[in-house]
């Protein structure tokens, strides 16, 4: 019924994909977006909330229920900003940086889980896709 529908097509992806990585985080006690983003601070430390809304291509307010979360979680900490007094600056902790290569290969195992299920190529193809749809919209 919904074949050519890329709402639906693309949402039904992103449940099968959220269940996935969910799995693959637990052990952390995070989130899949609070994963995705701690891999983005401990690549990117001192980075402002703005920075990380951006990267992670979501709104400020929804950054920031996230960051709130990993903060509860001891994960990472705020500091004042001197580029933007506006906004502070996040910081992995040191219980995140300690489990960053956990946290990185539990990523990377799905991943691979992925591109055995489609093959490289059409993976690495889809993957082209579906950022190529998100950037034009």
């Amino acid at each position: 019924m919904f074949e050519q529908c890329l709402y639906f097509n693309t949402t039904s992806l992103a449940r099968k994909l959220e269940r996935e990585w969910t799995v693959a985080f637990k052990q952390f006690g995070v989130t899949a977006p609070q994963a995705f983003m701690l891999r983005v601070i401990l690549k990117k430390p001192a980075s402002l909330q703005s920075e990380l809304a951006k990267e992670m291509n979501i709104s400020r307010s929804t950054a920031t229920r996230t960051l709130d979360g990993l903060q509860k979680l001891g994960y990472i900490k705020r500091s004042p900003s001197n580029k933007d007094g506006r906004e502070s600056e996040i910081h992995p902790t040191a219980k995140a940086v300690k489990i960053m290569d956990e946290l990185n290969f539990a990523s990377g195992e799905v991943t691979k889980k992925l591109r055995k299920l489609l093959g490289n190529e059409e993976f690495e193809r889809v993957v082209g896709y579906v950022r190529a749809v998100s950037e034009a919209v």
